[in-house]
């Protein structure tokens, strides 16, 4: 090995090599069993690989940790990791647990754990890196820091349980949300929870954005209203209202009440529309401008860090108002045209004419049928009236597509697909698992 000891905060997220040099996959934990007297062994690092499957690596097939990279023998069994009894999690249920120090001198909270190799592949907890509570009343700052050996501290609580998640949320705070969204599902419930609630309300739209609807559900029930209300306030329109559709009836009438008026009114809009229809599918938040916009002022709209890159392609161009349902719908204009004209011209100038919007009712299959032909990453969506109502993107009708257990699907599986997520009248519909 190269090196004989490991902070394991710091293998999160290493990529897993083989001999050859492949990538195999990038480390998300690392796994030890508790010893009677003794501090924990490492068995094994639970890595993910293309696909974002989590499977187990023996310890024993580790040959080199070091430099931000682990090397193995290229030997993987790929079927799915699944938690045994005894076994702990290190990032997902230590970090952040509560200790006393045997010799009395308080408490601490466990930040990292130093890892270290006792002979060819063992591997066992050497230190722990502890927080003391702060000495002072002042806001600012945080305690003081001390290493320390397993035998000289005593987990409070249940062994193996975490009390706060404060410290995994750290560890994974650079995540992509979909990354943080396949991490939390492979947490024990209880610990996936507790997370859920600890992180901000941007942050926990954005992983519930990339969860599977029965996971939402499951974590949306364990919030109180007025939380649920916030977070939904924080995803996009065409994800709440799948994800309202999902909730009791009562429920999602209460939780759209305390919403924010402006958002609660666009998930009730989306939730009229059948989910094989363009309204159906549709986002209520593109980029809409005047004719007189100029190209400069596209491109700052379209600069803005939180806009989806779909949502980016291309602005809506409408008579005012501006917000769906707008005026007249007048054209799209395609940010590579923007870039060949200078700033000064004028939007309304460069609409697209040869692109028709579609209409609410029509169907998702002809949406589809069109992205494809013209190779577009998103189509307009009008009303009887031609006012823009909202954009259908290519992420929508992948989502739509795709069986509805798409982020935990195995290659080679043959589940069946589920499309159903709301009624045609709007009406909450109990997801099938047949």
């Amino acid at each position: 090995m190269s090196a004989t000891r490991v902070f394991v905060a710091r293998l999160a997220g290493c990529t897993v090599f083989d001999p050859a040099g492949d990538r195999l996959g990038k480390v998300r934990d690392v796994l030890v069993v508790y010893r009677n007297n003794d501090s924990p062994r490492l068995v094994g690092l639970i890595v993910e690989i293309p696909g974002k499957r989590r499977v187990f690596v023996s310890i024993g097939r580790v040959t080199s940790i070091g430099s931000g990279q682990i090397i193995t023998t290229g030997l993987m069994n790929v079927r799915r990791f699944e938690q045994r009894g005894g076994e702990v999690r290190v990032i997902a249920e230590i970090l952040g647990r509560k200790v006393t120090f045997v010799d009395g001198s308080g408490e601490g909270t466990i930040e990292d754990v130093a890892i270290e190799q006792s002979g060819p592949g063992e591997w066992s907890v050497s230190q722990l890196f502890l927080r003391r509570p702060k000495t002072s009343a002042s806001p600012f700052g945080k305690g003081p820091t001390v290493f320390a050996t397993w035998s000289e501290v005593l987990e409070k609580g249940k062994t193996g349980q975490s009390q706060s998640a404060e410290q995994l949320i750290a560890t994974y705070g650079d995540m992509k949300p979909a990354d943080l969204a396949n991490t939390l599902l492979d947490l024990p419930q209880g610990r996936r929870l507790e997370v859920a609630e600890e992180l901000p309300d941007g942050r926990l739209a954005d992983v519930l954005e990339e969860m599977p609807e029965s996971d939402q559900v499951e974590i949306m029930n364990q919030l109180d209203d007025a939380r649920a209300a916030d977070v939904l306030d924080q995803m996009q329109p065409d994800d709440a209202a799948d994800l309202i559709a999902q909730l009791s009836e009562a429920r999602g009438e209460e939780l759209l009440k305390l919403m924010q008026p402006e958002e609660a009114d666009d998930v009730r809009m989306l939730l009229a529309y059948a989910p094989d229809t363009a309204g159906g599918l549709m986002t209520t938040e593109p980029i809409i401008v005047s004719a007189d916009a100029t190209v400069a002022e596209g491109l700052a709209l379209i600069r803005r860090h939180e806009l989806a890159p779909a949502l980016g392609a291309a602005i809506c161009v409408t008579l005012p108002p501006y917000e769906p349902p707008t005026g007249r719908f007048l054209g799209m204009v395609h940010f590579q045209r923007m870039l060949r004209y200078p700033p000064h011209e004028r939007l309304g100038a460069l609409v697209d004419n040869g692109l028709d919007p579609v209409t609410a009712d029509t169907s998702a299959a002809e949406v589809s049928r069109i992205l494809a032909s013209y190779n577009l990453v998103s189509v307009p969506v009008v009303d009887e009236n031609h006012r823009l109502v909202g954009v259908v993107t290519i992420d929508d009708v992948l989502d739509y597509l795709l069986p509805d257990d798409w982020r935990s699907h195995d290659e080679g599986e043959n589940t069946p697909v589920n499309r159903g997520r709301r009624s045609p009248n709007g009406t909450h519909l109990a997801q099938s698992n047949s």
